[in-house]
This record gives structure tokens, C-alpha cells and sequence, in this order.
């Protein structure tokens, strides 16, 4: 099939023109896409926004023909690439010429890198291969190309980097691999699908302002996905704005942040916890908007909060702050903690350098407050957290949780102490056994801590708990791939709170959540502390996130604890250059 249709310079880089797109199974039709028109021009950064489910992804992936078909059924609509001065719809393209397009004209940076690169292979060898099968040079030559791309992407010792798989790469760095690897023949169009959504604010930063480099030097066009408004605000020129597989709002992005329009764009900017002081409740899409069953939008009224990029903090939440003093219950002391491993042995074993992941560390929690934990990946925010739990095992130090030292405790007492303490992972689809059903799940510490007399007693009270974090009576038998990321983590919080426990360690578990669903969660968190009356350390890399849900924040940086103060302080008036230069990479949207 010859690629000419129209031979023009002055034809738009992308059309997405009335595009609809269906899943077809045995069961159901479900509809997609629903008459998609989106233009990227040559230079312009398109930003394609809305939670999960939203369409965003499917649309991507659309362009590149990465769906399977079936289930995939294109119900009508062309995408159009103008590609050598001749513009070609990809929807009619053969499949023998579909690799001549993707990572050639067309390249994709995928949401998460490590299901992306292959772990059997060096980063060197894969973006190599990329250079050998498009620009059809020789191996010496690839390789010297991939060098400089290694280099212009500003991965520390690129040399070294060739020759790394990427489990031995941080995340941002196996995400700068992949931003090489699109780049490597200079495509016309790039496609970013959440590419920094679970990176660290600085690492972020760092991310975005290389995408935005490389396409004005390329003159490229991008199309970057998200589901955070805030990050769109610091490079798209255009924002499309999707719901539900339609497009609701489109415009320039700084028309979108003054004057959105549509309700739903109303709630993504509104519910951002930046906006919002300590303890006020988080509006949420419900609260801008409602659809009735034949789908019309219909709009509430709900005021819009207003952006700013320090927040005046009222008298009400600095009284609601007051520093921890000596005459309030302290419920857990850490002293002098550290957990070091081995980096380097001798031919004999003999250890001869250690990593160290918790470097003498010593703090307090009091009873009722939420001590926010932040960081960069590798600072050693987890590995405390889990510590503190005895997960990790510690190399030295003290945890005394009500003068008890749990580094002490023998295997019968430190499980009748594992009532008092539990965890809300980061990714509860992987914290949850896929083979048992969520009531399962939920009831089986009830079992094993004899918390309960009977098989009803426990279902009661597991339904109990689902109620309490919004879930329903009959999700109970269900399983955890049939839920939502946003439901699955209001399972693990019912989970962690079936024992009652004093102190919880929530750890990343709203990183990953849109941020509606991730408002939804903070709300939860709020309601249920004042409820149950428990003690949390709440681990993030966001501290927009970490300031609105703590009373103190404490910041850590190689292992070392950097700064500890007041929430508002702190986020307000940080004295360390590390916690400054956190604050400053968050995306703060236009103010």
C-alpha cells in the first residue's frame, strides 16, 4: 500500500478525527471511545487528561495500533500522520507497515519502565537494537549513538549505564532509558502515558523539563497523558480533557486553569490537596457534577478553591498544630536505629562496605498524630516504616512502642504485637492474594488473632468494616482483579483497621490513585483517624500530599533525618536545602 494520500507542509502532524472505538466480548459491548477529534501540530505539547478509565490510554494506544483486535473494534474515524509530506490514516495501514511507523515516526513512553524494558537484556543492548532496526546503521555506530542519547538524557555515567539491566537502575533513571530510547530516531510525534506518575517531585522536575527540551530542539509533537492537572500546567500548550471516552473540554492550557468550563475539569483542579488546608475535606467530582442513568452531565454548584503557590494558613490550623510537649502520651520512641547491608565482600565473605539505608535515626510519635514521612526513592522511607513493624530486621537501635522494645520481642509476643501495629501498602493489588476473595482477606487476621467466637461474627464484622470505607455487603465474595485501584485500597485500609491497631504505617498508599480517588482516600483516612482514634505514619514522596493529612512532617535524605517540624511550618518555611528544593518541584499549577 503506497503511503501517499495528500501531499501538503501545511497539514497538521496528527489528526484524530472522529474516532469511536468499542470492546467486544461474548457478553457485552462496551463503548471506548466515543468521537474523538484531537490535532497535535508539529512543536506542540497536547495534553490528554482524566482519570482512569477516562479513554486516555485506549486513544493512545489507538494511534500506535497497539490494541488487540478483536476485543478491540474501530466503529469509524481516521488518524492521520503527516509523515514525509505525505499524510497517511494509520487506521487503513497494512500490518506489514505498522513497525515502519512505531518508535520510527511514532514513539511511545510507557507509564511504568521496568514491565516496559527487557530485564534479560542491558539498557546499552536495547536501545541499540532500536537504533539498528530503523536508522539501519551498524552495531559500533549504534552503539556510539546510544552514548550521546545517554548522555542528552543526563543518566549519571552513561558509559557505566550501557552495560546496567534495568533492575539496577532507580526509577527515574530506567524512565530516562526509556525517554533515549523513544528518542532514538528522532521521531515526529511522542507520546508520553503517565510517565512520571509514580516518580519522586524532584525526579519529576527533572523528567518533565527534559520532554520539553527535547521537543523544542526536535521540533517535535508530544502527546502527554495524565490524570494531574498540576504537572500539565508546567509544560502542555493545549489541554484535552476526557470523561468517560468523550472529550468535555479542550483549550489552551492556561484558558483551562483560569476558566475551566465543564464541571469534571472544575473538580480535577479543585481537589488537588494543595489547594486545601489541614483537615478541610477535599471536594470530589460528586460534589461538581452528577449523571443520570442516560448519562447527561448535570452541573452542581461548587465553589472553585483558589491556586496559590503558598497557601495562607489561618490561626485555626496553627492552633490545631501545636508542637508535641512531654505532657502528651508518647505511643512509640525510636533511638539510634540503623539497618545497613552489605554492598561489598571480600573473596572470603568478609564484608568490607555497607549501604546504609537507616543511618542512626531517632524520633517520637504521640498518641492520635500523623507523622508524615518524606523523601526521595532511596532515602529510606520504607525501609523505616517497615522497620518499625519488624518486617526489616534492624542492625541496631531501640523501638519501644509503649515502653515496650519491640527489637526485644520473641516470635509468641511479637505476634500478640502485631495486633497493635499494621501497614497499608503502596500497591494493595500485589499486598492482596488474587485466589481468595476480599472477605477472606479482611477476616482472616480476625482468625488468627481470635478476635472473633463464630464464622458469622467474623462475616458481620468484615461487612461492618467494607461499610465503613464505602464498600458494599456484596463485594464480599468478590475478588481483587474486579475492583478498582481506589477500591482496592479502601480493602487493604479495612484490613489494616479489622484489629483495631494503635498505629498504622500507610506507606506510598495514595501515590499511584487519580486525584479525585486519591481525595476520596485522604477524606477516608480523615474520617476513620477521628473514628478509631489511631496513631499513623504516613509515608510519601508528595509533601502537597503530606502537609494537608500530618501534624508534624518529618524529611529524610540518605537515611538521615533532615528536618522535623510543624506540618504548615515546614512546608511554609522549611529550613533545610533539601526540604526547599522539595517543595519547590512540586507542580503548583498556575496560580
Amino acid at each position: 500500500m503506497e503511503l501517499t494520500l495528500i501531499s501538503t507542509m501545511q497539514e497538521p502532524l496528527l489528526q484524530i478525527k472522529n474516532l469511536s472505538v468499542d470492546f467486544v466480548t461474548d457478553n457485552a459491548v462496551t463503548s471506548a471511545l466515543q468521537d474523538i477529534n484531537i490535532t497535535v501540530n508539529r512543536g506542540e505539547m497536547v495534553a490528554v487528561v482524566g482519570e482512569s478509565g477516562s479513554g486516555k490510554s485506549v486513544t493512545s494506544l489507538s494511534i500506535l495500533q497497539l490494541l488487540p483486535s478483536p476485543p478491540a473494534v474501530y466503529k469509524q474515524g481516521e488518524i492521520l500522520l503527516n509523515t514525509d509530506n505525505k499524510v497517511v490514516d494509520i487506521l487503513q495501514l497494512p500490518k506489514e507497515q505498522l513497525p515502519s511507523i512505531r518508535g520510527n515516526k511514532i514513539a511511545m513512553i510507557f507509564q511504568e519502565p521496568m514491565t516496559s524494558l527487557n530485564p534479560v537484556l542491558t539498557c546499552g543492548t536495547q536501545v541499540i537494537e532500536a537504533i539498528v532496526l530503523h536508522k539501519k546503521l551498524g552495531y559500533a555506530a549504534a552503539k556510539k549513538q546510544a552514548l550521546a542519547l545517554f548522555e542528552k538524557v543526563q543518566l549519571p555515567s552513561p558509559i557505566t549505564m550501557l552495560s546496567r539491566y534495568p533492575h539496577q537502575l532507580s526509577g527515574g533513571q530506567k524512565q530516562r532509558v526509556m525517554i533515549a530510547m523513544a528518542m532514538s530516531c528522532e521521531p515526529s510525534l511522542l507520546i508520553c502515558d503517565e510517565p512520571t506518575t509514580a516518580l519522586d517531585v524532584t525526579v519529576q522536575k527533572n523528567i518533565l523539563h527534559l520532554i520539553k527540551e527535547l521537543q523544542v530542539q526536535n521540533n517535535m509533537g508530544v502527546i502527554f497523558i495524565t490524570h494531574d492537572l498540576s504537572v500539565v500546567a508546567e509544560i502542555a500548550d493545549k489541554v484535552v480533557v476526557m470523561y468517560k471516552g468523550k472529550i468535555v473540554e479542550e483549550g489552551i492550557a492556561a484558558q483551562i486553569f483560569n476558566s475551566p468550563k465543564h464541571p469534571y475539569t472544575k473538580a480535577l483542579l479543585s481537589c488537588r490537596p494543595l489547594l486545601h488546608n489541614k483537615g478541610e475535606r477535599l471536594p470530589v467530582v460528586s460534589d461538581f457534577m452528577e449523571v443520570d442513568n442516560e448519562g447527561t452531565i448535570k452541573e452542581k454548584e461548587h465553589k472553585l478553591p483558589v491556586a496559590s503557590h503558598q497557601l495562607p494558613v489561618s490561626e485555626d490550623v496553627f492552633n490545631h498544630q501545636q508542637p508535641v510537649t512531654s505532657s502528651q502520651q508518647r505511643l512509640l520512641s525510636v533511638q539510634n536505629l540503623k539497618v545497613y547491608y552489605p554492598s561489598k565482600k571480600t573473596f572470603l565473605g568478609k564484608v568490607i562496605s555497607y549501604t546504609k539505608a537507616v543511618d542512626d535515626v531517632s524520633f517520637d510519635i504521640y498518641e492520635g498524630e500523623t507523622l508524615g514521612l518524606v523523601g526521595e526513592s532511596g532515602c529510606g522511607k520504607t525501609t523505616l516504616g517497615r522497620t518499625l513493624l519488624r518486617l526489616i530486621d534492624a542492625t541496631s537501635g531501640n523501638i519501644f512502642l509503649k515502653d515496650e522494645d519491640l527489637l526485644k520481642a520473641g516470635p509468641q509476643r511479637l505476634k500478640a504485637l502485631r495486633k497493635e501495629m499494621q501497614i497499608i501498602f503502596q500497591d494493595p493489588y500485589s499486598s492482596l492474594n488474587p485466589r481468595i476473595t476480599i472477605g477472606d482477606a479482611i477476616a482472616e487476621p480476625l482468625m488468627v488473632h481470635k478476635m472473633t467466637n463464630s464464622q458469622k461474627e467474623r462475616k458481620d464484622k468484615v461487612i461492618e468494616l467494607l461499610e465503613k470505607v464505602s464498600l458494599k455487603a456484596e463485594h464480599y465474595n468478590r475478588y481483587p482483579h474486579e475492583f478498582s485501584g481506589g477500591q482496592r485500597q479502601r480493602i487493604v485500609i479495612a484490613r489494616a483497621l479489622a484489629l483495631q491497631p494503635s498505629f498504622i504505617v500507610c506507606d506510598e498508599s495514595v501515590s499511584a490513585l487519580d486525584v479525585s480517588v486519591q481525595a476520596q482516600v485522604l477524606n477516608l483516612l480523615n474520617d476513620l483517624k477521628k473514628e478509631f482514634g489511631f496513631t499513623a505514619i504516613f509515608i510519601s514522596h508528595d509533601l502537597s500530599v503530606v502537609r494537608y493529612i500530618s501534624d508534624r512532617i518529618m524529611v529524610m535524605q540518605k537515611g538521615k533525618i533532615e528536618e522535623i517540624g510543624i506540618a504548615e511550618q515546614v512546608y511554609n518555611h522549611p529550613q533545610s536545602p533539601y526540604t526547599r528544593s522539595l517543595i519547590e518541584s512540586i507542580p503548583k499549577g498556575i496560580a
